[in-house]
């Protein structure tokens, strides 16, 4: 079966395409289908921000679409500049992965150069009837002033981001590592919603 995958992050799609081709379910980008639409993300939270993009999505295309969103909550941060789910989204500007990499970087560097941070996600499968949501989050794990070189296209986050349990950058764990991040609940949802 196919699905839409409403989002332009390559990451986002890697880190669930393989998975979900093996269980018979082929993942189709947007930039697969040549429609790149403008879908405000003025939603609350993660879940209403996802739903916002799979309907917007599946209006324009009628293929079940999967949306998603994700937002990142910094302790000791003032509520002003916390990120929330305008992480991307600067004082009015849309971020590139360099530039979001700087801004974070400098950031955690002004608060004290290590700074613990969760990210919660929300998903929404939309097919134009049902409206299936789900949300997990990852936390535990600290964002640091000083980014390894390497990087995760679409992430630019996990260069920051380091795992205290193992004491390693997101963009270094092993499929061993990230046992704990509940990617397979994710991976049965997106299978129990869609078949």
């Amino acid at each position: 079966m196919k699905v839409l995958f409403a989002t332009t992050n390559p990451a986002k799609i890697k880190k669930y395409a393989d998975e979900l081709a093996k269980k018979g379910i082929d993942i189709i980008t947007i930039k697969d289908i040549g429609i790149n639409l403008h879908v405000q993300e003025n939603g609350k939270n993660v879940i209403e921000n996802a739903y916002l993009k799979a309907k917007a999505y599946y209006d324009k295309t009628g293929i079940t679409t999967i949306g998603m969103d994700n937002s990142l909550y910094i302790e000791n941060l003032p509520e002003d500049k916390q990120p929330g789910t305008h992480v991307r989204r600067i004082n009015g500007k849309e971020l590139n992965d360099d530039e979001m990499l700087e801004y974070y970087t400098n950031l955690v560097h002004k608060y004290g150069g290590k700074l613990i941070a969760k990210w919660v996600y929300g998903m929404v499968i939309y097919n134009g009837k049902d409206k299936r949501e789900y949300s997990w989050n990852k936390s535990n794990f600290y964002l640091v002033d000083k980014p390894c070189q390497k990087r995760n296209q679409g992430y630019p986050l996990d260069s920051m981001s380091i795992m205290p349990d193992c004491n390693k950058y997101f963009v270094d764990l092993t499929k061993e590592d990230k046992q704990n991040y509940n990617e397979n609940d994710v991976i049965q949802f997106i299978v129990n919603n869609i078949k």
